[in-house]
């Protein structure tokens, strides 16, 4: 049976999962106490399969565990209370026009989301850039792969998270996997790996924690937290010496080898070793599995992207791929596999400080030209590039130098997920206006002076751009809570108030089209993708610039796009993280994500069966630290770093090396993670380094530390 173009089949909605960026396929029907989950087998991504949280998705419709009407502050320290929307988008509106007024355009901050889908991204960037005027605009996805995107840029002149199908990875020889872990954070992509084995391919996985992913390795290698950049650059060395590069491929399809190569002789093996404490035949190992296909793949994730060096690090497993010939080829190639629901197209389409729609530059006049004619305006009047995530929340409150002063926050929980999250909830306290458009109290939510209940997933329809570079279609299933309104509608009634009063459509299929028109042209190009065609097609895969075009499931089999064609090699060294261990510090930490949780767990800790599988944050740590601390599991430990003081019951692992602890990021309180991340920042992504830090470890009640 064929759905018709609502995306129906005998009264089953075809829709996508909330979470993550694989944007699983799933069936929505109304049952006897809401909606229930049904398989959408069809799907070519997840072919039916879900997740626990992807199954349990609905369950944050209900409206105990979500937002169903504004609430406003009366004052500073009163507590918020039920309001009309009336009453709240005149405040909102009230709120940002004084910042402005006061303190000129960029006083007044937007911070978007990963998870917004695409209409609403465009609308948000949209919306800061025409009505607000401001330059200070960025997004929780800064968080997630734009070290990888940064990376992607410099080598191949794009970015997009796989520059193939998910379907590609069964058919190559090897994949090197480096700092994921997809049995916990997307498992219904853990099928295309145990299909790669099966076809006797092999896997490497590189983490310092032997994880759920690592089991299913042929070869697991666990480097210091830190590391990997050397990790690359011994072996790229090795390959050099024992003559696997493409020569051919390097000087048809590629520039800049000689000096790469040359940085990377610098890392000899047994350096490499004593960098990442990764033994030197196990490093040789990886180099004849990785050498020895015909094709092959690295795909990396937070591990290596979520440091001060990431892009440097990202760079280094590409410039391995380039050397070996696996880029550009069938069934080889390097790949990001993207966090966020819509961590791709989030970026693509103008929440990001420094982009327009399509992918497009803000400092390229002929760009700006292009979206402000899309627009409207004057391409003299779009700002230019503002601060990046980290840097516009270290920017807020009245007692910041050129602080911002208001705030309109959307889809996004930094309270709980921004590095050194405990001054980051001090600069959100310190606005003198904060407005949160959110679907459940968050953290953050709480800490506003005016809540806007949103509309979620299955109460809208809208596009989604998944880790493939996939365009795909959420379809609205069922009607929300009388006092919830869209995202959209939200930014259309700001825009009215703020001396906007067109431009600003609540309907999706037509802010869609306009973003279509602002794409044409750009690297993202989405001008040839429709409602229509994604709902016949399963998705389209960018970039698409006519109705005519295909749409592009595999880059780079031709040329690069880069001026000339070419892949550009870019030389780096290892260098240290921006913290190491010191005797005041002796360990190092490094977050990470469980199964049951998801992001900074807003709307997944507020799902029973979930939080049955995952109730509360911990801290892995190897049984000899531990006997050297004098705790058994569970007892209460405490993380200590330069920034803050987090606690968590100890879990015993052989998983984890002994110099280092683990702890999950998806709670606040005291077993917040984020209290003691590193801020430091990525030279180019601006990327805060998440993944490691200096801390030591003592049991919370006092005692022993390590």
């Amino acid at each position: 049976m064929s759905a018709d173009t609502a995306g129906t089949v005998s009264s089953i909605t075809q829709t996508h999962c909330p979470y993550c960026a694989l944007q699983c396929g799933m069936g929505l029907r109304r049952g006897a106490h809401g909606l229930d989950v049904v398989p959408r087998e069809a799907f070519p991504v997840n072919r039916g399969a879900l997740c626990g949280k992807g199954q349990n998705a609905p369950a944050v419709l209900a409206s105990g565990a979500r937002l169903t009407g504004p609430l406003v502050r009366d004052t500073r320290e009163g507590p918020l209370r039920p309001a009309t929307w009336p009453e709240a988008l005149d405040r909102v509106a009230a709120g940002l026009a004084a910042a402005r007024g006061r303190h000129g355009p960029d006083a007044v901050g937007v911070f978007g989301g990963g998870g917004l889908t695409n209409e609403k991204a465009y609308a948000l960037g949209k919306f800061a850039r025409v009505v607000l005027r401001t330059s200070q605009i960025d997004y929780n996805g800064r968080f997630c792969m734009s070290s990888a995107a940064a990376a992607g840029n410099k080598a191949f002149g794009l970015d997009r998270g796989l520059p193939f199908p998910l379907a590609d990875i069964p058919r190559t020889g090897c994949v090197i996997l480096v700092g994921s872990n997809p049995a916990e954070t997307m498992p219904p992509a853990v099928r295309y790996l145990t299909e790669l084995r099966a076809n006797g391919g092999t896997l490497i996985v590189i983490d310092p924690r032997r994880t759920r992913t690592a089991e299913l390795a042929d070869l697991h290698l666990a480097p210091r937290p830190g590391t990997d950049l050397a990790l690359a650059l011994g072996m790229l060395h090795l390959v050099v010496a024992q003559g696997h590069t493409d020569e051919a491929f390097i000087a048809e399809r590629t520039s800049g080898w000689p000096a790469t190569r040359a940085a990377a002789m610098a890392h000899w093996p047994e350096l490499v070793e004593r960098i990442t404490g990764v033994p030197v035949p196990a490093l040789r190992e990886a180099v004849r599995m990785f050498c020895a296909p015909q094709a092959a793949m690295v795909l990396t994730a937070r591990g290596p992207e979520q440091q001060a060096k990431g892009t440097d690090t990202v760079g280094a497993w590409i410039n391995l791929c380039l050397a070996t010939g696996r880029a550009g080829r069938p069934y080889s190639g390097y790949g990001c596999l993207t966090g966020q629901g819509n961590g791709q197209g989030g970026r693509e389409h103008g929440q990001k400080a420094d982009q327009l729609p399509g992918y497009r530059s803000l400092t390229d006049p002929a760009a700006r030209a292009h979206v402000a004619a899309v627009w409207g305006v004057d391409p003299a009047d779009l700002p230019g590039p503002g601060r990046s995530a980290y840097e516009l929340l270290d920017a807020l409150g009245r007692d910041a130098p050129d602080g911002i002063r208001a705030l309109l926050l959307m889809g996004s929980n930094p309270v709980v997920s921004a590095p050194r999250a405990a001054h980051v909830e001090q600069r959100i306290r310190a606005l003198d206006f904060l407005a949160v458009c959110d679907v459940v109290a968050s953290e953050t939510a709480l800490l506003a002076d005016v809540v806007l209940p949103v509309t979620q997933w299955a109460e809208e329809t809208g596009t989604l751009t998944s880790l493939e570079g996939r365009v795909l279609l959420r379809r609205k299933a069922v009607d929300p809570p009388p006092g919830c309104r869209s995202d959209l509608a939200v930014l259309g009634g700001l825009a009215a108030r703020l001396g906007h009063p067109t431009g600003f459509s609540e309907d999706p299929a037509e802010v869609f089209d306009e973003l279509r028109r602002a794409s044409a042209g750009g690297v993202a190009d989405y001008a040839g993708i429709t409602y229509g065609r994604i709902a016949a097609e399963d998705g389209v895969f960018w970039p698409c610039p006519t109705p005519e075009h295909p749409g592009t499931p595999r880059l780079f089999l031709d040329r690069f796009a880069t001026p000339d064609g070419r892949a550009r090699f870019t030389p780096v060294e290892h260098r240290p993280s921006a913290e190491e261990p010191c005797a005041e510090y002796p360990l190092l930490l490094t977050t990470g994500r469980v199964l049951a949780q998801y992001q900074s767990g807003a709307q997944t800790r507020r799902v029973a069966e979930l939080n049955a599988a995952a109730p509360g944050p911990f801290v892995q740590l190897h049984p000899r630290l531990a006997a050297r601390l004098g705790v058994a599991e569970g007892e209460p430990l405490a993380v200590v770093s330069r920034r803050g003081r987090a606690v968590a019951p100890a879990r015993i692992s052989t998983d984890i090396r002994q110099d280092t602890v683990f702890m999950p990021f998806h709670w606040p309180g005291e077993g917040r993670a984020n209290t003691v991340t590193n801020p430091a920042l990525d030279p180019t992504s601006r990327m805060p380094e998440f993944k490691v830090c200096a801390v030591r470890v003592t049991r919370a009640e006092g005692g022993a530390e390590g």
